[in-house]
């Protein structure tokens, strides 16, 4: 998936959001604590908790960054191949599957957060799920200028793959990552075809 870049007005909180990104990326986020996140920062706790009040709105902001980046490189496809939606689809299995083939891997952080986060009302599930709101909108968008009859489920379908590709490059053999864009390419190709009507 596309690396976020953290933004805020305040350097310092560019710094502290930065690191949280390495390391809730590489470890998980409920095994990295506040003041591992401080430590690696190199801040003080005084300065941390007067950006982030708490962890949970540290992992908000994580999120916010991660879905920020991926909203950023999708209107990069779209501007890069305009009015061709199957290229910019194409272009998204082929970052996810090249995402899945960096080492240290770990899944889809949008995925992870809702597991790691129980409750569906929390901020941080809210976040996931306007996310994921986007990626179905987006996709229906995009099949729909192909004139995919039914493009709405067809885009979720479409999102049901995604997060099997991701949870199969994070935990399939060594080989697996590799093959993620391929695979995506073929099962969505599928599910764009099962929506089409049969030729007469």
């Amino acid at each position: 998936m596309p690396t976020p870049a953290p933004t805020s007005a305040s350097p310092v909180a560019a710094r502290i959001l930065d690191a949280a990104v390495r390391r809730f990326a590489a470890d998980g986020i409920r095994t990295v604590s506040a003041d591992r996140v401080i430590a690696e920062a190199g801040v003080s706790k005084v300065t941390f908790y007067r950006h982030f009040p708490t962890k949970d709105a540290l992992v908000v902001a994580y999120l916010t960054a991660v879905a920020e980046a991926e909203r950023a490189a999708v209107d990069e496809y779209r501007a890069a191949h305009p009015g061709d939606a199957r290229a910019v689809l194409d272009a998204y299995a082929d970052v996810l599957g090249g995402a899945a083939c960096l080492p240290g891997f770990r899944g889809c952080p949008f995925i992870n957060a809702a597991a790691e986060y129980a409750d569906p009302g929390h901020p941080v599930r809210a976040v996931v799920a306007e996310h994921r709101r986007w990626m179905v909108s987006t996709a229906t968008e995009l099949l729909t200028a192909l004139g995919v009859p039914g493009a709405a489920a067809a885009a979720e379908e479409l999102v049901m793959l995604r997060d099997g590709a991701m949870v199969a490059g994070y935990v399939g053999g060594p080989d697996t990552g590799e093959a993620v864009a391929g695979h995506l390419r073929r099962a969505g190709a599928a599910i764009v075809a099962a929506h089409r009507p049969p030729a007469s």
